[in-house]
């Protein structure tokens, strides 16, 4: 089943392989994609479907070094490159849209822009500052005011009409890792105690508002989203009721009619495991197509579609040492080992040298 052919919304995918997002930090010149990511994508786009590495909406959510943006036609243009290399080669590819909130530092942000999150509390932890070319904590965010927050929902949905414009066939909401959407869900983050915090639906308000604007704006065949259930990074972690929240969260997104939903398990990187129970619940919760990620191989992947446990399979660094990961599965090669050194460091060494089988 996994090399078969799925429609994701009226979208054609080839195979129900997924290219999981990935950050790789190769975004130079003003957080523009370039030549160089054009060719990273296209040589894996035998997948079925490629997520991309996450991409800021707004000035404000640039908060790692040389991550892209996706708010101006510098970044539109940029991004056409790439789509064209993945569509030349009969893939699809989608936008994850990430705002970083408090996960950043204020050297990676562009001029004029701040950090931001729902509170003013910075993040645990600290991170790569090419300014010092070296790890420095995060810094303090500005707490976002309920205009603001309508502001944010807006650039999302911004970027989103950018993405289609680019020749995305979609986008994904990045609500897992930490990052702004899965500050205001999480109240180990969120301690507010307006119309954005407190209470379960007050902490879900800002994601569904943003599916909303996002969905309205480019259709919601073209919009999934990602979550991290038992997540644990970046000052993220489980709550009491983490699972009727969840549940709510999905039933609400499932109404709005978005295509995907992508849940990630982080066990296979030490995170406590998402139950096979919650899972189950969740994708009963949502009539769309469910995308399960997580330490996958071509063997339990094919297990989990036999038992529908998921439509779509996603696999994350296995295609960073394999550009050609889905002919590697289907005849049953060996997989290389990526370079974890080069992961977030610039240039084509650890990106686009590694090889196709002959």
């Amino acid at each position: 089943m996994l090399f078969d052919r799925y429609s994701l919304g009226g979208t054609e995918l080839a195979n129900r392989v997924v290219m999981a997002p990935m950050t790789r930090s190769r975004a130079l010149e003003h957080n523009t994609p370039n030549a160089l990511m054009a060719e990273y994508y296209g040589q894996r786009a035998s997948a079925g479907l490629i997520v991309t590495e996450g991409v800021s909406p707004s000035p404000n959510g640039l908060g790692y070094a040389r991550i892209p943006g996706l708010f101006n036609e510098q970044h539109v243009s940029g991004w056409k490159k790439i789509t064209q290399a993945v569509h030349d080669k009969g893939g699809k590819i989608f936008a994850q849209l990430m705002h970083t909130g408090r996960v950043a530092h204020q050297d990676n942000l562009p001029q004029g822009a701040r950090v931001v999150g729902p509170c003013a509390e910075i993040c645990p932890g600290d991170m790569w500052v090419d300014q010092s070319a070296s790890m420095q904590a995060h810094t303090l965010p500005h707490a976002l005011s309920e205009a603001e927050i309508r502001d944010v929902v807006l650039e999302f949905a911004h970027s989103a009409q950018l993405a289609i414009q680019a020749g995305f066939d979609g986008i994904e909401l990045h609500a897992a890792n930490g990052y702004l959407l899965e500050q205001f869900l999480n109240p180990l983050v969120n301690q507010r105690s307006d119309g954005y915090g407190g209470v379960m639906a007050n902490r879900n308000r800002f994601v569904v508002e943003v599916a909303h604007a996002c969905a309205q704006a480019i259709g919601a065949s073209h919009v999934g989203i990602r979550i991290s259930p038992q997540g644990v990074f970046n000052g993220t972690g489980s709550f009491e009721d983490l699972e009727p929240q969840s549940l709510s969260l999905v039933h609400k997104l499932s109404e709005l009619g978005l295509v995907y939903l992508h849940v990630v398990d982080h066990s296979a990187m030490g995170a406590p495991p998402v139950s096979m129970e919650l899972k189950t619940k969740l994708r009963q919760a949502f009539a769309g197509t469910f995308i399960a990620v997580g330490g996958f191989t071509a063997h339990t992947a094919e297990k989990a579609l036999a038992g529908h446990e998921a439509d779509l399979i996603a696999f994350g660094r296995p295609f960073i040492a394999n550009p050609d990961l889905v002919t590697r599965m289907m005849t049953g090669a060996a997989l290389a080992q990526p370079d974890m050194g080069t992961f977030y460091t610039p240039g084509e060494k650890g990106y686009t040298d590694y090889p196709s089988l002959a």
